[in-house]
């Protein structure tokens, strides 16, 4: 009977020899990548304008970023599930503010610099349109009457709702890897199935939190973009650098976020009656290989919005940005400067 009373130990072993056994392969160079972005020097990566705006009594953080010359526009970017601002990387910033426009980004609340909201109850949770409301205080903080939107996953349900509610705010939409309607019962979703697939899929990086650190956390960042997109998705440099600056200079990730930003999305309901009479240029950009939010949800999208564009990423999945963002931002920066070009079948 003695092996029974073992057993408890032999499980805990066995999991944690397949915790530091499995996961992703990264790339080869990742671990030197990373060893020189801890021992250089840091990297600013906050460059522009920053303050908070005012929404439902909370603080959200935003930075705006100039171009030069005079602006054509001003782009306001929504990042998807429990995301900060970070998300977005600075090679996509750039190129946006090179192309003449001024950008905005911002914490969603619950991240980043932004309020955690606290006293959260999962029976009366804050709601997408709540989450909208923020995104319109960041243009009122700011003084911007009207901005072209680009959101990606969860932010593109909240663009649709800052679209629908105030569509004279929206310059244009850009929806990457999104839904109208995620609880779709025609279309392949966002299921517990899927969720559970994702979670078994990600438990070896565990193992990344459970040995703690710096390198560690920066590896877990690392290793989550290549099970989303391949390691032809990742730059390893830029990541290492965005993930150790929110360590040192943030407040990192707030886990709690997660599941009330998901609580938003399931409360929400469809929005197809109100897309299906929207007057806003759009652009739909999904992977046809996405997991999580499967790229039917995107073609319905592109289907019921008047006018829309849709653009299909063979083969790639979840993640952002894409594998080949050159293709992605030809039709992008068309986009915004109100052309139309041959689509990406």
């Amino acid at each position: 009977m003695m092996w029974l009373c073992a057993l408890p130990a032999l499980l805990i072993i066995t999991l944690l020899i397949y915790l530091v056994r499995s996961g992703p392969t990264l790339p080869p160079e990742t671990n030197r990548i990373i060893d020189d972005v801890l021992r250089g020097e840091l990297p600013e990566i906050v460059t522009g304008q920053t303050g908070f705006a005012q929404s439902d009594g909370l603080d959200i953080w935003y930075e705006c970023l100039a171009p030069d010359g005079p602006a054509r526009g001003t782009v306001l970017l929504l990042m998807g599930l429990a995301g900060d601002a970070l998300f977005w990387p600075p090679s996509f910033l750039r190129a946006l503010v090179d192309a003449g426009y001024r950008v905005i980004r911002y914490d969603h609340r619950g991240t980043g610099q932004s309020d955690w909201v606290k006293h959260w109850d999962r029976r009366q949770p804050y709601t997408l349109a709540d989450m909208a409301g923020d995104a319109l205080a960041v243009l009122d903080a700011l003084g911007v009457a009207r901005a072209h939107l680009i959101g990606q996953s969860m932010g593109g349900m909240i663009a649709q709702e800052i679209a629908i509610a105030r569509p004279d705010r929206v310059a244009s939409l850009t929806l990457l890897s999104t839904s109208g309607f995620i609880g779709d019962p025609d279309l392949p979703g966002l299921s517990s199935g899927t969720l559970l697939k994702a979670a078994v899929k990600g438990l070896p990086l565990f193992r990344y939190r459970l040995l703690g650190g710096e390198k560690n956390l920066i590896l877990e960042r690392v290793a989550k973009q290549v099970i989303a997109g391949g390691p032809e998705s990742v730059d390893i440099k830029e990541t290492a650098e965005v993930a150790l600056y929110d360590l040192r200079r943030r407040r990192g990730v707030n886990l709690k976020a997660m599941w009330q930003h998901q609580a938003a999305i399931t409360v929400a309901g469809s929005r197809y009656n109100r897309l299906a009479a929207l007057d806003v240029p759009t652009l739909v950009i999904h992977g046809t290989a996405d997991p999580i939010i499967p790229v039917e949800q995107g073609r319905k999208l592109a289907a019921i919005i008047p006018g829309a564009q849709g653009v299909w990423l063979d083969g790639v999945g979840h993640v952002f940005p894409f594998p080949d963002m050159e293709p992605v931002m030809t039709h992008l920066l068309a986009h915004l400067a109100g052309q139309r070009l041959p689509l990406i079948a």
